[in-house]
């Protein structure tokens, strides 16, 4: 992997690129997910006229079901899912202490039982970077444990400090096979505690990785409290590395993060919204849901020039989701990802202009207003 930056806005947001070997990816750069090797409605092909670069899988749900043997035998998740860009593929740290059943975690690994079938599985730094290996993901994320909200802060430094050896770890095991077409991240842990972040940033750093993520947010936090944590961390990130804040995608927090210096997101919200019937435009949140779209026949966003809202309406589109069509499902998903990518690229257009600034004050004024939250 090899990181451009290619300019910095006065307000600290970045536009670079990541060259990887399955790609260029622009940032700042959204990255839809695709967490089962799927990004759920959508098609690789409608993936790349959107100008998807790069998708997200999850090692944990890959690991769970087919099967890692599965996958290597297709030859990687590339093959398997015929998808000839770029994945990162998260660990599943995550996933294991959300959906799994009865984890014990010991410095040596966790311990947890399936949320499909309850089966018992061991996952440990170095085997999580043996099931990435397998997948094949161009970007590979070590093994964190990702603390809940609220914690106390003995509790947020001690699940830390075990972040930061499984870190060490994960990095040896990835040493031990450096064949130049993985890059691996650190992830950079500490709850809403500015003393933990720091001393999570400057280990992390310390261990030295291609790529540094910023976990453990959007995890029940407030607005304030997860851009005060980007604050603390991206500024202390080294500058020639990308910086990638995991799980967070709301367009609102998406600006806020760029302007603290962030470069890479993903985020299930525009999907899972999409499916819900809530569609993301430069004007807030549309719940096409809602009886005032039943009739409405104007452009849904005449700023967003998405391949759904310039050919049908709000009310055709109303109508799909009323009826239950499977259309409904995949337009509204076609429509929030491709908002998501035209941001980021607007996104990054203003930052090489620099007027990041004006851009993000002038959309989150129209945004955030017709949310009501501002």
């Amino acid at each position: 992997m090899k990181f451009i930056l290619d300019a910095v806005d006065p307000s600290g947001a970045r536009a670079g690129r990541l060259i990887l070997p399955h790609g260029e990816i622009e940032t700042p750069a959204f990255m839809p997910v695709g967490t089962q090797g799927s990004v759920k409605a959508m098609t690789n092909e409608e993936l790349v006229d959107i100008g998807t670069g790069i998708i997200l899988a999850n090692a944990y749900h890959l690991y769970l079901r087919p099967g890692i043997e599965v996958i290597e035998k297709a030859g990687g998740l590339h093959a398997f899912m015929r998808w000839d860009r770029s994945i990162l593929s998260d660990s599943g740290g995550f996933q294991i202490f959300s959906l799994a059943s009865l984890n014990k975690v010991t410095e040596k690994g966790v311990e947890f039982q399936s949320h499909l079938d309850g089966s018992k599985h061991f996952i440990t730094p170095e085997s999580a970077i043996d099931i990435q290996r397998a997948i094949g993901a161009d970007i590979i994320m070590c093994l964190d444990e990702c603390t809940p909200h609220p914690v106390n802060h003995d509790a947020a430094a001690e699940s830390m400090r075990m972040t930061l050896q499984w870190a060490k770890r994960s990095k040896e095991r990835w040493e031990t096979r450096p064949d130049g077409d993985q890059s691996l991240f650190g992830i950079v842990q500490g709850s809403v505690y500015e003393d933990l972040r720091v001393e999570s940033v400057e280990g992390t750093v310390g261990i030295g990785f291609p790529g540094y993520a910023i976990g453990g947010v959007s995890v029940g936090e407030s607005k304030e409290e997860m851009y005060r944590v980007v604050e603390w961390c991206a500024p202390r990130l080294p500058e020639d590395k990308p910086r990638y804040l995991m799980g967070v995608g709301p367009p609102d927090d998406f600006l806020e993060a760029i302007g603290r210096g962030v470069d890479m997101f993903d985020c299930v919200m525009p999907t899972r919204n999409a499916r819900n019937g809530t569609l993301f435009t430069s004007r807030g949140k549309v719940n096409i849901k809602n009886a005032r779209y039943k009739d409405d026949f104007e452009a849904l966003d005449p700023a967003c020039p998405s391949p759904v809202t310039t050919q049908y309406s709000p009310a055709y589109l109303s109508h799909l989701y009323r009826a239950g069509e499977i259309l409904a499902l995949r337009l509204n998903t076609l429509h929030n990802l491709y908002f998501m990518l035209n941001l980021a690229a607007t996104c990054r257009k203003a930052i090489l202009e620099g007027r990041f600034s004006e851009f993000k004050r002038t959309f989150l004024a129209r945004y955030l207003v017709s949310n009501g939250q501002a």
